[in-house]
């Protein structure tokens, strides 16, 4: 079977909860319902991490964030760790990479390894695919672009962990400025517009090579400015009140509250002017993602084409007493979307069976082939066993979740609410299991809540006090399941070192300078 294209759509910050194929009978997601129709759909799938950096590693490494060590801003991936794109490019793949969120991108944290090519359509100096311009000037300007990004990269890297920017950015004129000059969610329809344009050439020549295509869109992260036209189809009359009109210029301006415990809780008339303005952005990606959508189902490869359709992680919209995703391990920051669509490969389904997304990484290979364990430094039983491909009902999982603090969240909480660090535990690390419909949460290694998911979505309800038995048992699991990611983790570290070893021998043989 010729090896297929595969396209990797990271969508980033979107709830699970807020798409009509995952039971919102509000939502208006047409296009990603029919896609879930037509694929596998994960109804228990859970992000390893809560925030961008540790998830997007994940799903690239198929490592937990323990595994990968890259959890904030200013860490590198270690080049002795493969990612997703370097291994499917050794197997002869052309690897394109289109990032809305500079953290993919404009971060040297070693996330783009393997990508020929990568645009940011986030930051201060966007770039756009191949072919978004008119051909007789697009030379020029595609070099004069990346020239200035290989300029300014440094610069904003530098200014995103500077503590004085920090507070700069955070001040409330400034806010509506950089967020729309520096393109903080980047140009997301654009360059949905600009990839089908892409697509369409790149197919017009019959490329020999098939494609390894990542997307991510932020549409849905803060600050939420969603087209006047969605507002009015999710919460109509909404933006003619003048008190909603006061609450969206407040949360607009105020960009510490996005990734902040909430002190006061949120009004009910905050609540749901936030849920309108989230929902209609949800909308919105929807309408845009239809025109790709619609694409891949035209192209000449449509049959040979595996669509992965996931978030990295989701939102906090007042739950718990929080807003963002930087600190808890709460579903709404860790169920997020999973959808596979590879027509007549993948049957039409809805998994109950908790998964963990890192396993992504896994599915890809196995689709590419087993040609891939050389350079992932997988077995093919490893890679295979770890696929999603086939994933059944039946199948006994359980995922788990690693949530450590966002520590440039954590600096300037420690200047506006330093008394509620202590006091909500904020700089301890969270992880939690889901397993057979129940999650436990443990808060520095100490087992604190454990919630039944199926009588209680909203984890209202800890039960860590009264099912002792319960909790006894996913506790063990938990145990067991970290010491066998850590053994899994050892070994292919081990077998990626006999394979370099290997490779250096035969070169020193080829050279003569061994026997």
């Amino acid at each position: 079977m010729a090896s297929p294209d595969v396209i990797f759509i990271v969508l980033d910050t979107l709830r699970a909860d807020r798409l009509g194929c995952y039971g919102n009978a509000r939502a208006i997601t047409p296009n990603m319902d029919v896609l879930a129709g037509e694929g596998a759909l994960f109804a228990q799938a859970v992000s390893p991490a809560q925030w961008t950096i540790p998830s997007h590693a994940s799903l690239f490494t198929g490592l937990y964030p323990t595994g990968h060590g890259v959890t904030q801003y200013q860490q590198r991936l270690s080049p002795d760790i493969p990612t997703l794109a370097e291994v499917v490019h050794a197997q002869g793949y052309e690897t394109v990479g289109v990032s809305n969120n500079g953290l993919i991108g404009v971060f040297p944290n070693g996330l783009t390894r393997g990508f020929e090519t990568f645009y940011n359509y986030g930051g201060a100096t966007p770039e756009r695919l191949r072919g978004s311009y008119p051909s007789a000037i697009e030379p020029i300007l595609d070099r004069w672009m990346r020239l200035v990004a290989r300029i300014s990269y440094p610069i904003q890297s530098y200014l995103s962990q500077s503590d004085l920017a920090l507070r700069l950015l955070l001040t409330s004129w400034a806010t509506p400025v950089w967020s729309r000059v520096a393109h903080t969610k980047g140009q997301n329809e654009r360059s949905v517009a600009d990839l089908c344009r892409f697509l369409r050439r790149r197919d017009r020549k019959e490329p020999a090579r098939p494609l390894f295509l990542f997307l991510n869109l932020m549409e849905t992260h803060l600050p939420l400015w969603p087209p006047r036209k969605y507002i009015e189809r999710v919460s109509p009359g909404l933006i003619e009140n003048r008190r909603a009109q006061e609450i969206m210029r407040a949360w607009r301006r105020d960009a510490y509250r996005w990734e902040a415990p909430l002190d006061p809780p949120l009004t009910e008339d905050e609540r749901r002017v936030i849920d309108a303005l989230y929902n209609a952005e949800v909308a919105y990606q929807d309408q845009f993602l239809g025109d790709l959508f619609s694409l891949l189902r035209e192209r000449a490869r449509s049959e040979e084409t595996l669509t992965i359709l996931v978030s990295d992680h989701g939102q906090g919209l007042g739950e718990h007493g929080f807003f963002g995703h930087s600190f808890v391990a709460y579903q709404e920051l860790v169920h997020v979307p999973l959808v596979i669509h590879w027509p007549d490969t993948v049957t039409p389904s809805r998994i109950q069976a908790p998964v963990s997304t890192r396993r992504v990484f896994h599915t890809v290979l196995d689709a590419v082939g087993s040609s891939c364990s050389e350079s992932s430094g997988l077995s093919h039983a490893a890679i295979h066993e770890q696929s999603l491909l086939g994933c059944g009902e039946d199948d006994e999982h359980h995922a788990y979740t690693e949530i450590y603090p966002a520590l440039h969240s954590l600096k300037v909480m420690q200047r506006r609410q330093p008394d509620m660090i202590d006091e909500l535990g904020i700089r301890s690390v969270r992880r939690a299991l889901v397993h057979g419909g129940r999650k436990l949460i443990r808060i520095d290694g100490v087992p604190k809540e454990l919630y039944d998911l199926r009588q209680d979505p909203q984890e209202l309800n800890n039960l860590s006090k009264c099912d002792h038995r319960g909790l006894a048992a996913l506790n063990e699991l938990f145990d067991r399941d970290k010491e066998d990611e850590m053994c899994r983790v050892e070994e292919r570290a081990a077998t990626r070192a006999e394979i370099i070893e290997e490779k250096l021998m035969k070169r020193l043989r080829d050279l003569g300078y061994i026997d």
